[in-house]
């Protein structure tokens, strides 16, 4: 018996109709679901290495999505420009329509941009190949594939909760900072007075009248025997 991976995605149905209308299936899918099949597709050719990659285009796409986030299909043409930047592509929204309009899979403006569009022409796939591709006949590889992209994600997530604890170590080490400065400022404020008016006492203790003098010898020897730092 074939053994399965127990983290695996169920395998998607393959598409009906003819290519064009294959197509339209496969871009209606989730973001994540285009990027799996496309994966699926050209496991072969685009192996191990590409599954990081393809899940970072997954996330920014989610990310872009701001109304339908994980469950989108697409992003408008602003936010795919700004996808394209983020991973420093070199071609343009328009430039990628041109390619697919002259290979057959768009034959209109679509008003919005799916990850597959993007994927079949940065990878330079045929958009036929890739609509036929077989999804189920070949279940180890599809369940390798997805696998992958889970391990990948899973380990994203990680990194994430990494950062995030290591960020609110930071920010409780600056809020000890500040309260180790603010006491010790408050420390040296009160060594700087107690001081001041150490001299202060010395000063009339050795000038003025007897009276004056004496007076003030008492309370300097009083305060002399004060804690210069009392309880706060």
């Amino acid at each position: 018996t074939q053994k399965q991976h127990t983290h695996t995605l169920p395998i998607m149905a393959a598409l009906t109709g003819d290519d064009l209308a294959k197509l339209d299936q496969l871009v209606s899918k989730s973001h994540k679901d285009q990027a799996v099949w496309f994966l699926n597709a050209f496991w072969h050719e685009l192996g191990e290495e590409t599954a990081e990659k393809f899940y970072q285009f997954v996330q920014k796409f989610n990310e872009l999505d701001l109304q339908n986030g994980a469950s989108g299909t697409a992003v408008d043409e602003m936010n795919a420009h700004r996808f394209l930047e983020h991973f420093q592509e070199t071609m343009t929204v328009r430039e990628m329509r041109d390619q697919l309009r002259s290979s057959g899979a768009i034959t209109t403006r679509p008003k919005n941009v799916p990850l597959t569009h993007l994927l079949i022409v940065k990878y330079a796939k045929s958009w036929k190949t890739l609509v036929n591709a077989s999804q189920g006949d070949n279940q180890e590889e599809v369940a390798k594939a997805q696998a992958l992209l889970e391990e990948v994600q899973a380990l994203y997530r990680e990194c994430q909760a990494r950062d995030e604890a290591a960020a609110e170590a930071v920010a409780a080490a600056a809020v000890a900072q500040k309260e180790l400065e603010a006491a010790l400022a408050e420390v040296q404020a009160q060594e700087d007075a107690y001081n001041a008016k150490t001299e202060s006492l010395k000063k009339k203790s050795e000038e003025g009248g007897v009276v004056s003098r004496n007076k003030a010898k008492n309370e300097l020897a009083q305060h002399l025997g004060e804690d210069p730092h009392p309880p706060r």
